[in-house]
């Protein structure tokens, strides 16, 4: 048995009426679309990856600048302190 019931040359016959009302071309041009959007999403998932660990870098170094920042704050209340 095939999918749902249908076997195999079940398939394949309707494979071949549809190849014979449409033409070879058409599938072929099916098939590039399809190749093409395919191709499309992988980009956009790959970017999207790209973008977040890109974003994930930023905060953190925004987070390390604003540790050092009030790292240099707290030492410089400290040096103020020993002065007075």
């Amino acid at each position: 048995m095939g999918l749902g019931g249908i076997s195999i040359w079940q398939l394949l016959i309707v494979l071949a009426i549809i190849i014979l009302i449409f033409g070879t071309k058409k599938f072929k041009n099916i098939g590039g679309d399809l190749g093409g959007a395919v191709k499309g999403f992988k980009k956009a998932m790959s970017e999207d990856a790209d973008k977040k660990e890109e974003d994930g870098d930023k905060k953190q170094l925004k987070q390390e600048d604003a540790d050092f920042t009030e790292a240099k704050k707290a030492d410089v209340k400290d040096e103020q302190k020993s002065d007075k």
